[in-house]
């Protein structure tokens, strides 16, 4: 089916467990997004961050924050359409959004993407303590290519049904069928062991007033 990505995935966690079991039972559909699925994708990743320490971290904090965040999904779609890939679960009820770092260039669309995304979403006030998260983040990567998993998230009337790990297991078929480390960040502590069952290890913790979990997961590893 044309926009669809069958994933079959070996070594990757039992739905019905949360654990890595059985893994060879386990199918996965993602769907990759067009350009068409934009405002969808934007919509269930506002809804499902919009309480997010780090978001809220990142985005400005008045009586727009609202829209500010829709304006940071915005900005992230546009740089993983340019620079990655977007994902949907089968269902449409999740979504992932996953850039590849060493695909990035400096153009005129990635300047006009970045000048927006400050002046819609954080503010200029706070592009000096954003440009200080990304630097203490970035400097933890390796400097081999990785598979950054910059936000994958649930629908709120759908969270707790399986979906994600659904979304998340294709993620990590698809990173280690290219032979790259995942590599992600959260702010939710209850997440962590969530991405631990599913293979990821803490390689470590940033004190933004908040605890930043970093996370990575080696290529075919195996929980």
């Amino acid at each position: 089916m044309p926009g669809q990505v069958r994933i079959y995935n070996y070594g990757l966690f039992s739905l019905e467990y949360g654990n890595f079991s059985n893994f060879n039972q386990l199918i996965s559909m993602m769907v990759k997004a067009t350009e068409n699925d934009k405002d969808l994708a934007i919509d269930l990743l506002t809804s499902a961050f919009t309480e997010n320490k780090s978001v809220n971290y990142i985005v400005r904090q008045d009586h727009l924050r609202e829209q500010r965040i829709k304006a940071l999904m915005q900005y992230s779609f546009d740089c993983c359409m340019l620079y990655g890939h977007v994902y949907f679960s089968e269902d449409k009820k999740a979504c992932a959004l996953v850039s590849f770092p060493d695909r990035k260039k400096t153009s005129f669309k990635s300047i006009i993407l970045d000048l927006k995304f400050i002046f819609n979403s954080a503010g200029v006030a706070n592009v000096s303590k954003i440009l200080h998260r990304e630097k203490l983040i970035s400097g933890k990567y390796p400097k081999t290519e990785i598979y950054y998993l910059w936000f994958i998230g649930v629908s709120p009337e759908h969270q707790n049904q399986g979906i994600g790990r659904t979304l998340l297991a294709g993620i990590i078929n698809e990173a280690n069928q290219l032979n790259r480390p995942v590599y992600l960040e959260t702010s939710t502590e209850s997440n962590v062991r969530w991405y631990q069952k599913a293979g990821f290890e803490i390689y470590g913790v940033l004190d933004f007033g908040y605890n930043l979990f970093l996370l990575r997961r080696a290529p075919g590893s195996i929980s």
